[in-house]
């Protein structure tokens, strides 16, 4: 007898799906909002509407060998969980509440950990997402609560500056 998917494997397949339209050299993502078990809206990283696309003109990340998760502003692409959340204000879908699916790939088609990054945390955490599940490199699933990621965010906040008013401590001590 065939088995039936779960929804959340439902939901990550679809997401992965979405992510084969992104036009990244290196490695693809898509993104579903689902609230109320209805997908309102769907996301993948690449460039701004009308913007060049790396498909096009090629990559300045790849051809600088930089890291993956590194050097935002050297990039042209939107982020796939910021995609999602702007596709849905675009069609005045409600996603306060809902659960964001991702899945991302690399350039050989082989699953990569999809954990938002920084930025994109603090987006779905200010559009009232409140789960966040991902397919991880190995094809598990990781739930991720929100609400953890609110308390993360203050603590590395506070913890950066606390560093940064220290450093400036020592280099008032050393001067003087």
């Amino acid at each position: 007898m065939e088995k039936r998917p779960s929804k959340d494997e439902y939901y990550l397949e679809i997401a992965k799906a979405i992510s084969l339209r992104s036009t990244c050299l290196r490695r693809k993502y898509g993104a579903i909002v689902v609230k109320d078990d209805v997908i309102v809206a769907t996301g993948y990283n690449g460039p701004v509407r009308g913007g060049i696309n790396c498909l096009e003109v090629g990559c300045i990340k790849e051809k600088l060998n930089l890291p993956h998760g590194k050097a935002y502003e050297d990039c042209p692409a939107v982020h796939a969980e910021e995609n999602v959340i702007l596709n849905a204000a675009r069609s005045g879908a409600n996603v306060f509440g809902g659960i964001v699916y991702i899945c991302g790939i690399d350039k050989e088609g082989n699953l990569v950990e999809a954990d938002p990054c920084f930025r994109c945390k603090r987006v779905l955490i200010n559009a009232g997402i409140k789960k966040v599940i991902i397919k991880k490199a190995n094809g598990a699933k990781k739930k991720i609560s929100v609400s953890e990621w609110i308390k993360k965010d203050s603590q590395e906040y506070l913890e950066k500056l606390e560093k940064f008013e220290s450093s400036l401590k020592n280099k008032k001590e050393v001067r003087e």
